[in-house]
């Protein structure tokens, strides 16, 4: 039978994996919305490709050029933001979420609020605003499927298993690409070295967030409303190979790990397919050829981030949406070149403390005025410390 997908954010990294694999199996769906914030000329060339019903920016600037480029083809072409949450309400059989930062939270809380089949590639939707869209989740009978690929991971885990009977959680990380540098080193550290990945090709800002282990933290945060274990019971341990993805330990200690290449298209695969499987144009596991996997505990004091993440989460209430924020305004001053590479967690940590008293938000209008309030609370900390 044919499947109806919608995709929120066609034209990045995860559309791109998700569009590949759709391509690969063109009888089983029909594409019903793609959006892109203001890529018009791609995201056109996309619908064209795909057949879609309707092409979105969400940047309204775009929609003439996304109107010129899709005439003649009978696709409905539509711009700014209140017509991305219309897009992303429309009934389908699986929504892909993946539209970097708060500008995905009112699309994903749309298609939660329809009670559809959401695979989650948006961290800012449970970092920020996790409390609400659990809630909301369970009120209209959504499901939520994981596609980052540790979350995803744990998933596939649990379904040997109650999560009743879970001990613990370990998310593997990587260490990204300055793992063993000193802390002078990190001190010194380029953008350019900071988003050489070794093992996955991703985009700036999570490249960075991977390098600071932002990115485990953000992870860590999801994972605790995703899989509800308890704080105590979640791990991270750095495991630079990238080829076990995260493992789940039960009490009678066996533990599952799932393994496979650093490459998104297998958790997109496991979330289009699910709970069945399909195909995917990758090469089979080698072991012999990877012929080591190696574990190590995660060193905080060089990178503070999973701390943070951690301490946030214990603080509840707006601290991890107030984390993400200062994260991304963090992250983009060292990508400009503003401040050192160590003063990303700097930035987030001070945040924080200055932000402490904050209330929970009850709403995804609340999340967002939390979120616009510690970005603003951190680009002030950086005009007084550029460079520092």
């Amino acid at each position: 039978m044919t499947r109806t997908l919608t995709l929120l954010g066609a034209t990045g990294s995860i559309g791109a994996s998700t569009l590949d694999l759709v391509r690969r199996n063109r009888d089983v769906w029909q594409v019903e919305v793609l959006t892109a914030h203001s890529s018009a000329v791609e995201l056109a060339a996309l619908a064209r490709e795909f057949g879609a019903r309707l092409a979105v920016v969400s940047d309204e600037a775009a929609l003439p050029a996304l109107r010129a480029a899709l005439a003649g083809s009978g696709i409905e072409a539509a711009g700014g933001a209140r017509a991305l949450v219309e897009a992303a309400a429309r009934p389908v059989d699986i929504t892909v979420a993946a539209i970097v930062g708060c500008a995905g939270l009112a699309p994903v809380m749309a298609a939660i609020e329809r009670g559809g089949t959401i695979a989650l590639a948006n961290k800012e939707a449970l970092v920020s605003a996790g409390e609400v869209m659990m809630a909301a989740v369970a009120r209209h009978g959504a499901t939520l499927l994981p596609t980052d690929s540790e979350h995803n991971a744990i998933f596939q885990c649990l379904a040997a298993g109650r999560i009743a009977d879970v001990a613990r959680i370990t998310l593997t990380a990587s260490g990204g690409p300055l793992r063993t540098w000193s802390q002078a080193q990190l001190d010194a550290a380029t953008p350019a070295q900071a988003v050489a990945h070794p093992n996955w090709s991703m985009g700036a800002k999570i490249s960075v967030d991977s390098a600071t282990m932002m990115n485990k933290g953000l992870e860590y945060i999801e994972a605790y409303h995703l899989f509800p274990v308890g704080l105590d019971k979640l791990a991270i341990v750095i495991h630079p190979q990238s080829v076990i993805h995260s493992m789940v330990e039960f009490r009678d200690r066996s533990t599952l790990a799932q393994l496979g290449p650093s490459d998104m298209r297998v958790p997109i695969a496991s979330c289009l397919a699910w709970p069945d499987r399909m195909d995917t144009p990758l090469a089979p596991l080698d072991l012999a050829a990877i012929g080591e996997l190696t574990f190590f505990q995660p060193d905080e004091q060089r990178f503070p981030a999973t701390r943070l993440a951690r301490e946030a989460i214990r603080a509840g209430g707006s601290a991890p949406a107030i984390l993400n924020a200062a994260n991304e305004v963090a992250v983009a001053a060292f990508l400009a070149g503003q401040i050192r590479f160590t003063r990303i967690a700097a930035v987030v940590e001070e945040t924080l403390q200055r932000s402490h008293d904050a209330p929970a938000p009850a709403s995804l209008d609340e999340v967002l005025n939390v979120d616009r309030s510690a970005r603003a609370q951190a680009l002030s900390l950086l005009e007084n410390t550029a460079l520092v």
